[in-house]
């Protein structure tokens, strides 16, 4: 089981910018397809970014262009790159290692879950 952790949350003004981190632990982690999701009070867990072994990305229609998803091999992490940051990005955000088949865009189809880190933007 591979063990992710985040870093990076806080609380910022619209407008700001915040780099998440999600470091992974073993050594498989370069053949690992990675994603971010986020889930905001009562609502359910989406799909924020993905990336996937080859350093193909995904982004949801509502971060595109405002978010950058890349990963470190040599460290072990994935992380997340935020700007322009809106109230409606407030949530806890988690990174995830997909199963070896289905998308990005769906919860089920990944494995291992971090445990979050809370991105709070203030209006």
């Amino acid at each position: 089981q591979v063990q992710l952790v985040e870093s990076g949350g806080g609380l910022v003004q619209t407008g700001g910018s915040l780099t998440l981190s999600c470091a992974a632990s073993g050594r498989a982690f370069s053949t690992y397809d990675m994603g971010w999701f986020r889930r905001a009070p009562g609502t359910e867990r989406e799909f924020v970014a993905g990336i996937s072994s080859g350093y193909i990305t995904y982004y949801a229609d509502s971060v595109k262009g405002r978010f950058t998803i890349s990963r470190d091999n040599a460290k072990n992490t994935v992380n997340l790159q935020m700007s322009s940051l809106k109230p409606e990005d407030t949530a806890v955000y988690y990174c995830a290692v997909k199963r070896q088949f289905g998308s990005y865009y769906s919860p089920p189809n990944f494995g291992s879950w971090g445990q979050g880190t809370q991105v709070t933007v203030s209006s």
